[in-house]
């Protein structure tokens, strides 16, 4: 029986709202009911849900991405609450076991997290993905994923990003490059 999990990634408000410091705007939004659709699901279901969630600190020189994007998911501010509907779905599911909020500081939710720990405690061995951004976050998280040996879902309908060609390029790498299955519907 394969055991697996949905890893719900960046599906913020600074990601997705039209005033969102790095939005990825429209393809974004029109993501939310699926998202939705899809974390209920797996809730429902009793498995492991991950949201992993981008936080930056205010004004940090340090971090990599400083020069590379503007200031976005700062702690404490109103564009790391998720997206539409999906925080209600959070906050009337936080307190269950199979839920699991969880900040990253990096593109990949693997990276410098103990999200490897907690799916492998559970004995999941496949990850499903969704959110945003397709060629940032969730291609870096996949590629994680596959080097850690874990089989990787992403559903075309439920990952977006500002850049339609990164878009295209990394769906294609997912199933090219990692062997991921795509899958077009919940």
């Amino acid at each position: 029986m394969c055991m697996k999990a949905l890893l719900n990634i960046d599906y913020t408000y600074d990601f997705v709202a039209d005033d969102g410091k790095l939005t990825c705007g429209k393809p974004g939004q029109a993501l939310e009911g699926v998202i939705v659709d899809i974390t209920e699901q797996f809730i429902q279901n009793g498995d492991y849900v991950v949201f992993a969630i981008d936080v930056h600190d205010e004004r940090d020189p340090y971090h990599p991405e400083t020069g590379l994007f503007p200031p976005h998911n700062i702690r404490g501010t109103k564009g790391r609450d998720l997206y539409g509907s999906l925080q209600s779905v959070y906050d009337q599911n936080k307190d269950r076991n199979n839920v699991y909020y969880m900040d990253k500081t990096r593109y990949s939710a693997f990276a410098g997290t103990d999200l490897d720990m907690k799916l492998k405690a559970r004995g999941i061995t496949e990850v499903h993905l969704v959110g945003v951004c397709t060629d940032i976050c969730i291609l870096h998280t996949a590629v994680d994923a596959y080097n850690k040996g874990y089989k990787i879902v992403v559903y075309d309908h439920a990952v977006a990003s500002f850049n339609q060609a990164g878009h295209e390029w990394a769906l294609r790498h997912f199933v090219d490059t990692l062997g991921a299955k795509r899958r077009k519907e919940l």
